[in-house]
Protein backbone atom coordinates (compact mmCIF):
# COMPACT_ATOMS: atom_id res chain seq x y z
CA UNK A 1 0.00 0.00 0.00
CA UNK A 2 2.94 2.38 1.04
CA UNK A 3 4.70 1.61 -2.47
CA UNK A 4 1.55 2.33 -4.23
CA UNK A 5 1.19 5.70 -2.30
CA UNK A 6 4.83 6.44 -3.16
CA UNK A 7 4.66 5.62 -6.78
CA UNK A 8 1.16 7.50 -7.30
CA UNK A 9 2.94 10.58 -5.52
CA UNK A 10 6.03 10.38 -7.95
CA UNK A 11 3.66 10.05 -11.11
CA UNK A 12 1.41 12.98 -10.08
CA UNK A 13 5.51 15.51 -9.15
CA UNK A 14 6.11 13.98 -12.58
CA UNK A 15 3.56 15.29 -14.39
CA UNK A 16 3.43 18.76 -12.55
CA UNK A 17 7.27 19.19 -13.50
CA UNK A 18 5.81 18.63 -17.04
CA UNK A 19 2.92 20.71 -16.90
CA UNK A 20 4.64 24.19 -17.64
CA UNK A 21 6.22 23.18 -20.59
CA UNK A 22 3.37 21.17 -21.60
CA UNK A 23 1.25 24.31 -21.41
CA UNK A 24 3.53 26.34 -23.52
CA UNK A 25 4.09 23.86 -25.79
CA UNK A 26 0.31 23.13 -26.82
CA UNK A 27 -0.37 27.11 -26.13
CA UNK A 28 2.35 28.20 -28.98
CA UNK A 29 2.81 25.22 -31.25
CA UNK A 30 0.24 22.10 -31.11
CA UNK A 31 -3.23 24.50 -31.09
CA UNK A 32 -1.50 27.27 -33.63
CA UNK A 33 -1.24 24.20 -35.73
CA UNK A 34 -4.53 22.95 -35.75
CA UNK A 35 -6.00 26.12 -35.91
CA UNK A 36 -4.35 26.76 -39.34
CA UNK A 37 -4.84 23.84 -40.68
CA UNK A 38 -8.97 24.49 -40.13
CA UNK A 39 -8.18 27.87 -41.31
CA UNK A 40 -7.06 26.51 -44.87
CA UNK A 41 -10.56 25.29 -45.49
CA UNK A 42 -11.97 28.57 -44.76
CA UNK A 43 -12.38 32.03 -46.63
CA UNK A 44 -10.53 35.11 -45.59
CA UNK A 45 -12.89 37.18 -43.50
CA UNK A 46 -13.02 40.84 -44.96
CA UNK A 47 -15.03 43.73 -42.75
CA UNK A 48 -18.34 42.16 -41.79
CA UNK A 49 -18.20 39.51 -43.76
CA UNK A 50 -16.90 36.31 -42.06
CA UNK A 51 -15.14 33.73 -43.31
CA UNK A 52 -16.61 30.76 -45.25
CA UNK A 53 -16.28 27.00 -45.32
CA UNK A 54 -14.99 26.29 -48.82
CA UNK A 55 -13.58 23.42 -48.82
CA UNK A 56 -9.80 22.33 -50.88
CA UNK A 57 -10.79 25.90 -52.84
CA UNK A 58 -7.52 26.99 -51.44
CA UNK A 59 -5.56 23.79 -52.05
CA UNK A 60 -6.64 24.03 -55.57
CA UNK A 61 -5.33 27.62 -55.93
CA UNK A 62 -2.31 26.47 -54.63
CA UNK A 63 -1.68 24.22 -57.42
CA UNK A 64 -2.01 26.66 -59.95
CA UNK A 65 -0.03 29.67 -58.09
CA UNK A 66 2.52 30.18 -60.39
CA UNK A 67 4.47 32.28 -57.69
CA UNK A 68 4.43 29.27 -54.71
CA UNK A 69 6.58 26.88 -57.38
CA UNK A 70 8.37 29.29 -57.81
CA UNK A 71 9.25 30.47 -54.36
CA UNK A 72 9.34 26.62 -53.50
CA UNK A 73 12.35 26.15 -56.44
CA UNK A 74 13.79 28.95 -54.47
CA UNK A 75 13.96 27.50 -51.15
CA UNK A 76 14.80 24.53 -52.59
CA UNK A 77 18.04 25.47 -53.80
CA UNK A 78 18.73 27.86 -50.91
CA UNK A 79 18.42 24.26 -48.68
CA UNK A 80 20.82 22.90 -51.08
CA UNK A 81 22.96 25.88 -51.03
CA UNK A 82 23.39 26.47 -47.76
CA UNK A 83 22.89 23.12 -45.27
CA UNK A 84 25.72 21.12 -47.26
CA UNK A 85 28.36 24.64 -46.77
CA UNK A 86 27.38 25.44 -43.26
CA UNK A 87 27.65 22.05 -42.16
CA UNK A 88 30.88 21.03 -44.09
CA UNK A 89 32.42 24.46 -42.52
CA UNK A 90 31.39 23.87 -38.89
CA UNK A 91 33.21 20.73 -39.12
CA UNK A 92 35.59 22.18 -40.57
CA UNK A 93 36.13 25.04 -38.17
CA UNK A 94 35.87 22.71 -35.41
CA UNK A 95 38.34 20.53 -36.09
CA UNK A 96 40.41 23.96 -36.56
CA UNK A 97 39.59 25.35 -33.05
CA UNK A 98 40.21 21.82 -31.27
CA UNK A 99 43.32 21.17 -31.73
CA UNK A 100 46.56 23.10 -30.92
CA UNK A 101 46.55 26.39 -32.00
CA UNK A 102 47.44 29.75 -31.02
CA UNK A 103 45.40 32.20 -29.48
CA UNK A 104 42.09 29.28 -29.87
CA UNK A 105 39.89 30.97 -27.63
CA UNK A 106 39.98 34.47 -29.58
CA UNK A 107 39.46 32.03 -32.90
CA UNK A 108 36.78 30.57 -31.02
CA UNK A 109 34.87 33.81 -30.13
CA UNK A 110 35.25 35.16 -34.03
CA UNK A 111 33.84 31.91 -35.51
CA UNK A 112 31.17 32.59 -32.84
CA UNK A 113 30.08 36.23 -33.72
CA UNK A 114 27.83 35.93 -36.13
CA UNK A 115 25.83 33.70 -34.42
CA UNK A 116 24.91 36.22 -31.62
CA UNK A 117 24.61 39.30 -34.18
CA UNK A 118 20.71 40.27 -34.41
CA UNK A 119 19.78 38.56 -37.87
CA UNK A 120 18.89 42.31 -38.10
CA UNK A 121 21.93 43.91 -37.84
CA UNK A 122 23.68 41.14 -39.72
CA UNK A 123 21.13 42.03 -42.84
CA UNK A 124 21.95 45.57 -42.54
CA UNK A 125 25.90 45.22 -42.61
CA UNK A 126 25.78 42.70 -45.19
CA UNK A 127 23.38 45.56 -47.33
CA UNK A 128 26.52 47.41 -46.66
CA UNK A 129 28.90 44.93 -48.43
CA UNK A 130 26.62 44.32 -51.54
CA UNK A 131 25.72 47.98 -52.03
CA UNK A 132 26.65 48.71 -55.43
CA UNK A 133 29.65 51.16 -56.65
CA UNK A 134 30.61 52.08 -52.44
CA UNK A 135 29.90 48.53 -51.02
CA UNK A 136 32.48 46.52 -50.09
CA UNK A 137 32.83 44.35 -52.55
CA UNK A 138 32.42 46.44 -55.37
CA UNK A 139 35.93 47.92 -53.62
CA UNK A 140 37.62 45.31 -53.28
CA UNK A 141 36.61 43.84 -56.66
CA UNK A 142 36.65 47.18 -58.17
CA UNK A 143 39.96 47.74 -56.63
CA UNK A 144 41.59 44.72 -57.73
CA UNK A 145 40.65 43.43 -61.17
CA UNK A 146 38.72 46.61 -62.64
CA UNK A 147 35.62 45.26 -62.83
CA UNK A 148 32.59 47.65 -63.00
CA UNK A 149 29.97 47.85 -60.60
CA UNK A 150 27.33 45.03 -59.89
CA UNK A 151 24.20 45.15 -58.49
CA UNK A 152 24.40 41.95 -56.03
CA UNK A 153 21.03 41.98 -54.70
CA UNK A 154 19.05 43.34 -57.60
CA UNK A 155 20.27 41.37 -60.42
CA UNK A 156 17.41 38.15 -60.35
CA UNK A 157 20.38 35.95 -61.29
CA UNK A 158 22.89 36.42 -58.27
CA UNK A 159 19.94 37.70 -55.63
CA UNK A 160 19.22 34.56 -54.00
CA UNK A 161 23.12 33.46 -53.90
CA UNK A 162 23.47 36.97 -52.33
CA UNK A 163 21.17 35.96 -49.65
CA UNK A 164 22.88 32.18 -49.66
CA UNK A 165 26.39 33.61 -48.23
CA UNK A 166 24.90 35.90 -45.52
CA UNK A 167 22.49 32.90 -44.18
CA UNK A 168 26.34 30.56 -43.94
CA UNK A 169 28.30 33.59 -42.25
CA UNK A 170 25.48 33.51 -40.06
CA UNK A 171 24.95 30.27 -39.47
CA UNK A 172 28.61 27.82 -40.19
CA UNK A 173 29.50 29.27 -36.24
CA UNK A 174 26.61 27.93 -34.59
CA UNK A 175 26.96 24.41 -36.44
CA UNK A 176 30.35 24.94 -34.99
CA UNK A 177 29.72 24.82 -31.16
CA UNK A 178 27.94 21.29 -30.98
CA UNK A 179 30.79 19.66 -33.83
CA UNK A 180 33.16 21.44 -30.79
CA UNK A 181 31.34 20.09 -27.93
CA UNK A 182 31.02 16.79 -29.80
CA UNK A 183 34.89 16.65 -30.75
CA UNK A 184 35.52 16.74 -26.66
CA UNK A 185 33.55 13.83 -26.13
CA UNK A 186 35.54 11.54 -28.26
CA UNK A 187 38.20 9.56 -26.44
CA UNK A 188 41.64 10.48 -27.34
CA UNK A 189 42.89 7.06 -27.08
CA UNK A 190 41.36 5.74 -30.56
CA UNK A 191 42.46 8.47 -32.15
CA UNK A 192 45.74 7.81 -30.43
CA UNK A 193 45.81 3.88 -31.01
CA UNK A 194 44.96 4.21 -34.61
CA UNK A 195 48.06 7.09 -35.24
CA UNK A 196 50.60 4.44 -33.66
CA UNK A 197 48.67 2.04 -36.32
CA UNK A 198 49.83 4.55 -38.68
CA UNK A 199 46.50 5.76 -40.14
CA UNK A 200 47.13 9.30 -41.65
CA UNK A 201 44.53 12.02 -40.12
CA UNK A 202 42.23 11.79 -43.10
CA UNK A 203 41.73 8.21 -42.20
CA UNK A 204 41.55 9.02 -38.78
CA UNK A 205 38.67 11.85 -39.67
CA UNK A 206 36.97 9.41 -41.93
CA UNK A 207 37.15 6.15 -40.22
CA UNK A 208 36.57 7.53 -36.34
CA UNK A 209 35.97 10.62 -35.90
CA UNK A 210 33.37 11.33 -38.68
CA UNK A 211 31.55 8.25 -37.63
CA UNK A 212 31.19 9.35 -34.07
CA UNK A 213 30.18 12.74 -34.83
CA UNK A 214 27.22 11.53 -36.72
CA UNK A 215 24.09 12.02 -33.97
CA UNK A 216 25.38 15.17 -33.64
CA UNK A 217 25.34 15.71 -37.79
CA UNK A 218 21.92 14.57 -37.31
CA UNK A 219 20.93 17.31 -35.05
CA UNK A 220 22.54 20.00 -36.76
CA UNK A 221 21.26 18.57 -40.65
CA UNK A 222 18.06 18.55 -38.73
CA UNK A 223 17.98 22.29 -37.89
CA UNK A 224 19.96 23.31 -40.58
CA UNK A 225 16.77 22.31 -42.74
CA UNK A 226 14.35 24.18 -40.00
CA UNK A 227 16.46 27.34 -40.39
CA UNK A 228 16.39 27.03 -44.11
CA UNK A 229 12.74 27.11 -44.69
CA UNK A 230 12.20 29.91 -42.01
CA UNK A 231 14.33 32.70 -43.17
CA UNK A 232 12.10 35.99 -43.30
CA UNK A 233 14.68 38.80 -41.62
CA UNK A 234 17.30 38.72 -44.11
CA UNK A 235 15.33 38.88 -47.20
CA UNK A 236 13.15 41.43 -45.73
CA UNK A 237 15.86 43.67 -45.49
CA UNK A 238 18.43 42.65 -48.10
CA UNK A 239 15.94 42.15 -51.14
CA UNK A 240 12.05 42.26 -50.01
CA UNK A 241 12.17 38.52 -51.99
CA UNK A 242 12.46 40.98 -55.00
CA UNK A 243 13.31 40.99 -57.84
CA UNK A 244 10.80 39.97 -59.43
CA UNK A 245 10.13 36.97 -56.34
CA UNK A 246 13.80 35.59 -57.78
CA UNK A 247 14.77 36.16 -53.60
CA UNK A 248 11.88 35.21 -52.33
CA UNK A 249 11.21 31.83 -49.92
CA UNK A 250 8.12 29.79 -48.50
CA UNK A 251 7.58 31.76 -45.40
CA UNK A 252 8.66 34.99 -46.66
CA UNK A 253 5.72 34.22 -49.02
CA UNK A 254 3.43 33.15 -46.33
CA UNK A 255 4.24 36.60 -44.80
CA UNK A 256 3.40 38.68 -47.81
CA UNK A 257 0.25 37.13 -48.29
CA UNK A 258 -1.18 36.87 -44.40
CA UNK A 259 -0.08 40.51 -43.49
CA UNK A 260 0.99 42.88 -46.87
CA UNK A 261 -2.27 40.76 -48.82
CA UNK A 262 -4.64 39.93 -46.27
CA UNK A 263 -4.97 36.22 -48.02
CA UNK A 264 -5.06 34.50 -44.28
CA UNK A 265 -7.39 31.83 -45.46
CA UNK A 266 -4.31 30.74 -48.31
CA UNK A 267 -1.31 32.08 -46.39
CA UNK A 268 -2.81 29.21 -43.86
CA UNK A 269 -3.40 26.94 -46.60
CA UNK A 270 0.87 27.79 -47.54
CA UNK A 271 1.75 27.04 -44.12
CA UNK A 272 0.48 23.56 -43.77
CA UNK A 273 2.12 22.67 -47.03
CA UNK A 274 5.30 24.20 -45.33
CA UNK A 275 4.56 22.29 -41.93
CA UNK A 276 4.11 19.08 -44.49
CA UNK A 277 7.33 19.47 -46.29
CA UNK A 278 9.04 20.20 -42.82
CA UNK A 279 7.99 17.17 -41.30
CA UNK A 280 8.48 14.82 -44.43
CA UNK A 281 12.12 16.41 -44.80
CA UNK A 282 12.80 15.62 -41.03
CA UNK A 283 11.16 12.26 -40.67
CA UNK A 284 13.67 11.13 -43.95
CA UNK A 285 16.77 12.80 -42.24
CA UNK A 286 16.33 10.51 -39.71
CA UNK A 287 15.47 6.89 -41.97
CA UNK A 288 18.80 8.06 -43.74
CA UNK A 289 21.00 8.54 -40.85
CA UNK A 290 19.49 5.62 -39.19
CA UNK A 291 22.11 2.75 -39.48
CA UNK A 292 24.95 6.22 -39.89
CA UNK A 293 24.42 7.09 -35.98
CA UNK A 294 26.65 5.30 -33.59
CA UNK A 295 26.08 6.51 -30.20
CA UNK A 296 29.19 5.90 -27.53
Amino acid sequence: MIMRVTIKRDWIHGWLLLAPAMVFLFAFTHIPAITTFINSFYSTPRGQRSAKFIGLANYERLLGDEVFWKVLVNNLWFALGTIPISVGLAIVMALWVNGKLAGRSFVRMAYFTPTVLPLIAVANIWLFFYTPGFGLFDQIVGGLFGWTSTNWLGDPATALNAVIVVTIWKEAGFFMIFYLAALQTIPVTLIEAAQIEGASRWTVFRRITFPLLMPTTLFVSVNAVINSFRLVDHIFILTDGGPDNASSLLLFYVYETAFRYWETGYAATLTVVLLVLLSALAIGQFFFFDRKVHYK
